[in-house]
């Protein structure tokens, strides 16, 4: 097994490595993704670095400080709007939730009390329509909408785009789709969606709306390069999980830990405040329907489970019983990455392949199963006397019928019963957790029960992961975590009967351990469990079991979402280097690399030409030095070229370089990519016989000051710059023969005014006698 990890791991890097300029294949055609079954045209790289040509120059140089103010404000604007807009549509998709199912739950119980077969029938029937809707509305709508969304966030602020996952109709999308799944009881949970929606919302602002759906405003199209659309991403991120936990703090902590792999303080404050605004709408919502407004929503669909009553105090005889939660969080979660893997990848290779219909009707069946058990399984177990009154005297059992609570009675003989098993089934997941995480309800549970659910629920989980649906994973983690780990409290309060143990402590600590063996968070994680469940006493047992969980889980395998997003194809940059990489120079790694380049002034034809012949997207652009030599002056990206040869305004007669001075033909939003990543090709573009004779001049277009190495850096110092200043290219160039400069860090901190550190520092650096050249690092 750790030999097949390495081989992986090194066909990653390899992967990874080849989307370096100069590569054999192009970017587009080296990535096979579902989407390109759907018709997308496969992942492709971001341009987080700023190409400072011609037209980008002058378009700085004519915004003043009044354009400066006003691009500030749009930033924190937008901030607000991301978290007012995720929060409104985490507060729709929550009462949709819990008013459908309390809708079907009301339904069920009214009708069992004169058949349970008719009830039946109704219950599965319900369920089935609710999960038919959120296929059918993924499948015909918005493909992108399946799925948690997490992998491809990840990879978009990892530098990867993959096509459609961020349009409106992947938003609108994501929104019913989640109300249909997990109304429709399947063993899914909405916030991964959540995190995908507040992420589509943020690329939707910051492209100015939709204009497929004429929802678009050129007075707020600001945000246009890669770079300014990744920081709103980034706040949408935050904004979800704060949305989906109640969890600001948590949400950005997520944001830093799990999905992005770029980070500055600027960022940080904008991320805290879009979380902020999130937890005030939410909380104003929570309070809204406190009076009754909500319909069946009850104290569910937002997650905050306050087990502040619980234990207060734990000893050290407890530590082994909790670090033996923490090693089964590490196995169960590895198995679980692996099992869903395994079977995702079986059903996108031989099922899904065979089109819509399979999907839906894949997806009907795992319903109808998940709705036999959950109604079957309840009426195999024995019903439980109620607790009694005097002994427990907040406790009402057996709750009202269609309400949300502990205690079910479901095919029970007396009126003071209560089934066990249908206390869990026959509740929405975030109350049917809540009432595992119950403090003071000893022996609620029986452990036969505990253990039917968490084999059940566990297969459920694995299979209906990966399915046409909008899927999350964290509320079915905590459901699978929260019933192993209530099981080894109930061994603890059977072993240590004179000790103050609560079952549902030990349900909050497997919660955490499976989330953290299965998704291998820990700051970010720590922090939400904290937070949803308002107990700070428990910080340190959680911590405990999350560094237990992850340490086991790491020996087995990656994260869940670094998992999927492999068999996905996306090529995720991890956070360091491979281990081999340290003995490899940068020149070994492209040495069967062939680089395509263009001179300064290329025919027209030429460009058509080789834009046909591969698939590269960037073009060291060279030309001839004083002495001869081959320079290389630039890169020039594929989707700008597209742009000139659609707009043949520059095209000219004259083999020679052109005088940029007059030049002002094209705006810097000219080559800005549109957002779903389908840009013009080449077999869009229409030349004509005199049109392919013409010359360009590529100068004025090309980015003048690409990131350079030298031949012999090792791989693994490239791969840090490439993945720390979030690169889509890097030059590979000989041992420079001389320097001209050398930049240090009282250079970088010098200011402007400060004329006697100017002299100071002469005798710092090596200086060139050229003035203009003193202030930059340049390499010949």
């Amino acid at each position: 097994m750790l030999s097949n990890h390495l081989q992986n791991g090194i066909e990653t890097a390899r992967l990874v490595w080849s989307r370096l300029p100069g590569s054999e294949e192009g970017e587009t055609a080296e990535i096979e993704l579902p989407s390109q079954s759907r018709g997308g045209a496969g992942a492709e790289s971001l341009d987080y670095e700023v190409i400072e040509n011609y037209a980008y120059r002058e378009e700085q140089a004519q915004r003043g400080k009044l354009w400066v103010s006003y691009y500030v404000v749009l930033k924190w604007l937008f901030s607000l709007l991301i978290g007012i807009g995720t929060g409104l549509a985490a507060v729709f998709i929550n009462l949709a939730v819990e008013n459908f199912s309390g809708w079907k739950y009301a339904a069920t119980f009214s009708i069992i009390q004169h058949s349970y077969f008719v009830g039946f029938l109704v219950y599965v029937l319900f369920n089935l329509g609710l999960v038919f809707s959120s296929v059918y509305i993924v499948t015909k709508f918005a493909p992108a909408a399946a799925g948690s969304g997490i992998p491809e966030i990840k990879g978009y602020l990892n530098g990867v785009d993959t096509p459609g996952i961020l349009l409106f109709r992947t938003l609108i999308g994501k929104i019913f789709g989640s109300i249909g799944s997990v109304g429709g009881g399947l063993a899914l949970g909405k916030e991964g969606p959540l995190v995908h929606t507040g992420a589509c919302i943020a690329s939707l602002l910051g492209q100015g709306g939709s204009k497929r759906y004429h929802l678009s405003s050129k007075w707020v199209r600001v945000f246009e390069s890669d770079r300014d659309r990744r920081d709103l991403v980034t706040c949408g991120c935050a904004a979800g999980v704060a949305a989906a936990f109640r969890a600001p703090v948590g949400g950005v902590l997520f944001a830093l830990e799990e999905v992005t792999s770029w980070w500055r303080s600027q960022l940080m404050w904008r991320v805290f405040f879009t979380s902020a605004v999130v937890a005030v709408v939410v909380r104003s919502a929570m309070n809204w329907c406190k009076s009754g407004k909500c319909g069946h929503f009850g104290s569910g669909g937002f997650i905050i489970w306050d087990i502040s009553g619980g234990q207060e105090d734990y000893s050290f005889q407890e530590l082994l019983p909790m670090a033996i939660i923490g090693v089964i969080g590490g196995l169960l979660g590895a198995l679980f990455n692996q099992l869903t893997l395994f079977i995702t990848s079986w059903r996108r290779k031989y099922l899904h392949k065979k089109g819509n219909r399979i999907k839906i009707l894949e997806v009907c069946i795992i319903s109808l199963v998940t709705s036999v058990i959950s109604f079957g399984l309840p009426l195999l177990r024995r019903c439980s006397a109620c607790p009694d009154s005097e002994m427990s005297p907040g406790i009402e059992c057996p709750r009202p019928p269609g309400t949300d609570g502990n205690f079910v009675n479901f095919y029970c003989a007396k009126d003071r019963e209560y089934n066990d098993l249908a206390t869990i089934f026959f509740n929405t997941q975030d109350d049917a957790i809540r009432n595992l995480f119950s403090a003071k309800t000893f022996h609620e549970y029986s452990a036969q029960s505990l253990v039917i659910f968490l084999v059940m629920f566990y297969s459920l989980a694995v299979v209906t992961f990966g399915t046409a649906v909008p899927a999350g994973q964290f509320v079915p983690g905590i459901m699978i975590g929260s019933t192993y780990g209530r099981l080894v409290g109930i061994l603890v309060v059977k072993f240590y009967r004179k000790l103050n143990v609560e079952e549902g402590t030990y349900a909050l600590l497997g919660a955490a351990s499976f989330l953290g063996g299965s998704m291998r968070m820990t700051v970010s994680l720590c922090v939400i469990m904290v937070e949803i469940t308002n107990n700070l006493k428990l910080l340190p047992l959680i911590m405990l079991v999350l560094l237990i969980s992850k340490a086991v889980g790491d020996f087995f395998n990656k994260g869940l979402y670094e998992e999927q997003a492999q068999l996905r194809g996306i090529p995720l940059l991890e956070s360091r280097p491979k281990f081999y990489m340290r003995n490899m120079t940068a020149k070994e790694a492209s040495k069967n690399q062939k680089v395509v380049s263009f001179p300064r002034v290329v025919k027209v034809g030429n460009i058509a030409s080789v834009l046909r012949s591969n698939k590269h997207n960037g073009y060291p652009v060279v030309d001839q030095g004083q002495n001869g030599e081959t320079l290389v002056i630039g890169l020039i990206l594929r989707s700008h070229l597209l742009v000139l040869l659609q707009s043949k305004m520059d095209f000219q007669n004259s083999p020679f370089p052109c005088d940029m001075r007059g030049i002002n033909r094209h705006n810097f939003s000219d080559f800005v990519k549109p957002v779903s990543s389908k840009g013009m090709s080449i077999e869009e573009i229409h030349l004509t016989a005199d049109e392919l004779e013409l010359y360009l001049d590529l100068a004025p277009f090309l980015n003048p000051s690409p990131y350079i190495v030298p031949e012999d850096m090792s791989l693994a110092k490239v791969y840090n710059l490439f993945r720390q200043l979030g690169l889509r290219h890097i030059f590979v160039v000989p041992r420079p023969s001389r320097v001209i400069g050398l930049i240090t860090r009282k250079d970088l901190l010098l200011e402007e005014s400060d004329h006697s550190a100017t002299t100071e520092l002469q005798s710092t650096s090596v200086r060139s006698q050229h003035p203009l050249l003193d202030s930059l690092l340049i390499q010949e």
